[in-house]
């Protein structure tokens, strides 16, 4: 009897897809799932006559694939992965490799990269991006890991992953232990950006404009043909076309409360972690919070009612000036992701290819753009890139978009129509462009109260000064005793 290929356990959405589009490509494939009559049922509905491999125990799995064998976990993150693992060893052989297709928390991934590599078998933590769709047709996949398992999975990776228009795969080595997960993570944080900017745009126009949403999707429909090209700014037109039952805009009945998962969290924590600004994305998390908060903020409104808004400018101009914000405030959310991974690489170890990042991202997942064909091409010129915005080509890009960018921001302030994500990526740009800001002010605070020290400008960096601002301190500071 032929041996599979791989092995998949987990026959959810993303299993079952995950499992067909590798069989399509000529793969065969064992599968498990915890409940028996999960698996049954597959076999005999969309898994019939195919070259799939039913199997009703994990031992009956291991040994019906071909050597290294390859097993791929589709299970929900956290513990069930752990509890997994465990269950495997015993099963496999020194060389076997264990594969973790889910949302893992990349220091989860780190650890059990160290773990199974200590009992003599290799480790993957791959990111999958492209919901169901993607994964039944093509995915785009971040594997990082045990570097000498990649070989083994390339064939079957690349073959399955979405590819771009000159055939290149969406799917490249990351980088070590937790480099897979942690760029897939970074991956979610500005899709949670790119979302809530959308979203902001969607409501100046809806709520300011007083444009309908036939109005609205014919206006996203436009976009999608220029530079803002991206599935969600294609699936956004879609869902404002999308009728109810009687007739009307079906996103007209959608309660105006959020959900997430917590990879948005996650990135937001591990920018603080490393003290990079990651203003935009962190407060796209913090929006969808404040959505969750319905019935206080249902209260709040009727506390604090504010005056009819109304525009009496042209709107077909404002409503471009929309558009340069949007565009403006969606270079800022990736600059910020690659900033925080230019980061993380530095703390972890890890030697990222931010151009072929961004190449991953052109196909299969959420975040896919025509916009990431630029910042492939400004990483494959300059590999060191401090910032994106530094790139010639951005840089201009930026110069242009900001006139609009600031009067959308400063219009919808002034008439109380809330853009949290397009006013922290302008006050990111301000603060990053600016040669001068107030923290000297906030250094001297801290020296004050806390000797914290400070450092002058009239002084090489790294050296630091004291001063006792009241008289009554003394010469002791916080950086030369231990509490």
């Amino acid at each position: 009897m032929k041996k599979a290929d791989i092995g998949l356990i987990g026959l959810a959405v993303m299993g079952e897809n995950l499992v067909l589009n590798m069989e399509s490509k000529g793969f065969t494939v064992a599968v498990f799932n915890r409940t028996a009559a999960r698996v049954d049922a597959f076999a005999a509905g969309r898994g019939m006559g195919k070259n799939i491999l039913p199997c009703h125990t994990l031992q009956e799995l291991t040994e019906s694939l071909e050597c290294p064998r390859k097993i791929m976990m589709m299970v929900k993150a956290g513990q069930a992965v752990d509890d997994l693992i465990e269950q495997l060893l015993p099963l496999l052989d020194k060389g076997d490799i264990l594969i973790d297709g889910g949302n893992s928390h990349f220091p989860d991934t780190i650890r059990r990269t160290q773990y199974v590599e200590s009992k003599g078998l290799l480790y993957i933590g791959t990111g999958v991006s492209g919901g169901e769709e993607g994964a039944l047709r093509g995915p785009s996949m971040m594997p990082g890991g045990s570097p000498a398992a990649w070989p083994h999975v390339k064939p079957i990776f690349q073959a399955i992953c979405a590819k771009v228009e000159d055939g290149t795969p969406c799917c490249d080595w990351v980088g070590e232990n937790g480099a897979g997960h942690f760029v897939k993570m970074v991956h979610n944080g500005i899709e949670y950006g790119d979302m809530q900017l959308i979203c902001e745009a969607y409501h100046l126009m809806h709520t300011l404009l007083g444009l309908s949403a036939d109005e609205m999707h014919q206006v996203f429909a436009e976009w999608n043909l220029g530079e803002l090209n991206s599935y969600l700014i294609e699936i956004t037109g879609n869902i404002l076309a999308h009728k109810d039952e009687d007739g009307t805009p079906l996103v007209n009945h959608i309660l105006d409360t959020a959900g997430q998962k917590g990879t948005g969290k996650w990135t937001a924590v591990a920018a603080l972690d490393e003290g990079e600004p990651l203003t935009l994305i962190s407060e796209a998390v913090f929006a969808r919070c404040l959505s969750a908060m319905k019935e206080e903020r249902v209260i709040a409104a009727q506390a604090f009612q504010k005056r009819s808004v109304s525009f009496d400018g042209d709107r077909a101009a404002f409503t471009e000036n929309i558009r340069k914000a949007l565009l403006a405030s969606k270079i800022i959310s990736y600059t910020q992701g690659y900033a925080l991974m230019r980061a993380a690489a530095k703390t972890y170890g890890w030697t990222l290819n931010y151009g072929g990042i961004a190449l991953m991202w052109r196909g299969g997942c959420i975040i896919r753009s025509a916009f990431l064909g630029k910042i492939k091409e400004a990483y494959d010129a300059d590999p060191n890139l401090s910032n994106l915005i530094l790139d010639p080509y951005f840089k201009k890009v930026m110069t242009e978009l900001v006139p609009a960018w600031r009067d959308v921001v400063a219009t919808a302030a002034l008439q109380g129509v809330p853009a949290p994500a397009m006013n922290a990526a302008l006050n990111y740009f301000d603060g990053y462009t600016s040669e001068r800001l107030p923290a000297n002010l906030l250094q001297a605070q801290r020296d004050y109260f806390g000797a914290h020290t400070y450092e002058r400008v009239d002084a090489p960096r790294g050296q630091f000064f004291h001063t006792n601002w009241t008289g009554t301190g003394g010469s002791t500071t916080a950086n030369t005793y231990n509490a």
